[in-house]
C-alpha cells in the first residue's frame, strides 16, 4: 500500500486560477486588489516566504508591497505603520510576517490590524467568529488551506475521528474548530505536548495533521492504515543529502507513505496552500464581502 499524494502546488495554481478571474473582475470596476506585507528584521527564512507570497501575487494580478523594516524596530514604530496602513483605503491586506524579533508582542501587532484586513485571520475578531461557527469572516491561511485539500480528497468526513496535534491560536486550534463546523462534522481530540500516549489517540485517527514542527515524529505506528495525513510542519534538517547539506522535512516520516491512505509532501503539500488562502482573503477583502 502507497498512500495518494495529495499535491498543494497542484490545488493551489488551480486557486490561483480561480482568483485571477476575480481580480480581473475588480479591475473592470476600477478596484486593484493590494496586499502589503511588513518584513521585521533579516530572518533569512522569513525573506523567502515574502518572496513566494511576491510571486504568487504576480501570477494573479494582486499588487503587492514589501515594506522592509530594520530589526532595530520598536513596537512603537509597526504599530504606527499598522495604524497608517488601516487608514490607507488603497490597502485591503495587511501581513506582518512571523517570526518578529525579541520584544515585540506579536499578540498586540494581530489586534493592531483592522478585523476587515487581517488577512492572515489572527485578530480576535476573526478567530472569535470562528469559534461561534461562523466561517464568513477572515479564516487563518493554513487552516483553510488544510480544509481545501481534504476538499479534494473527496472523502466525507462526518462522524470521522480527526486528531490534530498542536494547540497553537495560528493552526492547531482553528483547526479544530474547522474540522468541528457544521458540513464537516468531524470528531476532534487536540493532542498537545501533555498529552499521554499521543502516539496511540493519534493512531485510532481517520484524519490525522500533524502542526508541531519536529522533523518525523510521526512515526508508520502512529497512523491508522488507510487515514488521511496532513503534514503542516516544516523544518530544516542537516543530513548531508544535498549540495547545501540540508533539506526540508515535515512532522511526519516519509516511511508513513506505506501505511497512510493520502499524505500531503513536504514541501509541496500545505505551504502553497497557505499563500493561496492568504491571496484569496486577500481578493475578499478587495471585493467587500465582509460585513
Amino acid at each position: 500500500m502507497s498512500a495518494t499524494k495529495i499535491d498543494g502546488k497542484a490545488i493551489s495554481l488551480e486557486i490561483e486560477g480561480e482568483l485571477k478571474v476575480r481580480v480581473d473582475a475588480l479591475g473592470q470596476n476600477g478596484v486593484q486588489p493590494h496586499l502589503v506585507v511588513v518584513l521585521v528584521g533579516d530572518d533569512a527564512a522569513s525573506h523567502v516566504y515574502v518572496r513566494n507570497k511576491q510571486r504568487a501575487c504576480e501570477r494573479t494580478g494582486i499588487e503587492s508591497t514589501l515594506i522592509d523594516l530594520p530589526s532595530t524596530s520598536t513596537q512603537k514604530d509597526i504599530l504606527e505603520l499598522i495604524s497608517d496602513l488601516n487608514g490607507d483605503e488603497s490597502v485591503h491586506g495587511i501581513l506582518v510576517q512571523s517570526p518578529l524579533p525579541l520584544g515585540i508582542d506579536e499578540f498586540r501587532i494581530a489586534e493592531a490590524i483592522g478585523p476587515g484586513k487581517d488577512v492572515d485571520g489572527f485578530h480576535p475578531a476573526n478567530l472569535g467568529r470562528l469559534v461561534q461557527g461562523d466561517t464568513g469572516g477572515m479564516l487563518p491561511c493554513t487552516p483553510a488551506g488544510v480544509m481545501r485539500l481534504l476538499e479534494g480528497t473527496g472523502v466525507d468526513l462526518t462522524g470521522s475521528k480527526a486528531v490534530v496535534l498542536g494547540r497553537s491560536r495560528i493552526v492547531g486550534m482553528p483547526m479544530a474548530l474547522l474540522l468541528t463546523q457544521k458540513g464537516v462534522d468531524a470528531t476532534v481530540t487536540i493532542v498537545h505536548s501533555r498529552s499521554e500516549e499521543p502516539s496511540l489517540l493519534c493512531r485510532d485517527a481517520d484524519l490525522l495533521v500533524s502542526a508541531i514542527g519536529r522533523p518525523w515524529t510521526i512515526k508508520p505506528g502512529w497512523v491508522k492504515p488507510g487515514a488521511i495525513v496532513i503534514d503542516v510542519g516544516i523544518s530544516r534538517i542537516e543530513d548531508g543529502s544535498t549540495p547545501s547539506g540540508s533539506r526540508l522535512a515535515g512532522d511526519v516520516d516519509p516511511s508513513v507513505s506505506e501505511v497512510a491512505g493520502w499524505l500531503t509532501p513536504v514541501p509541496g503539500g500545505v505551504g502553497p496552500m497557505t499563500i493561496a488562502m492568504l491571496l484569496k482573503n486577500t481578493v475578499r477583502a478587495a471585493e467587500g464581502l465582509l460585513p
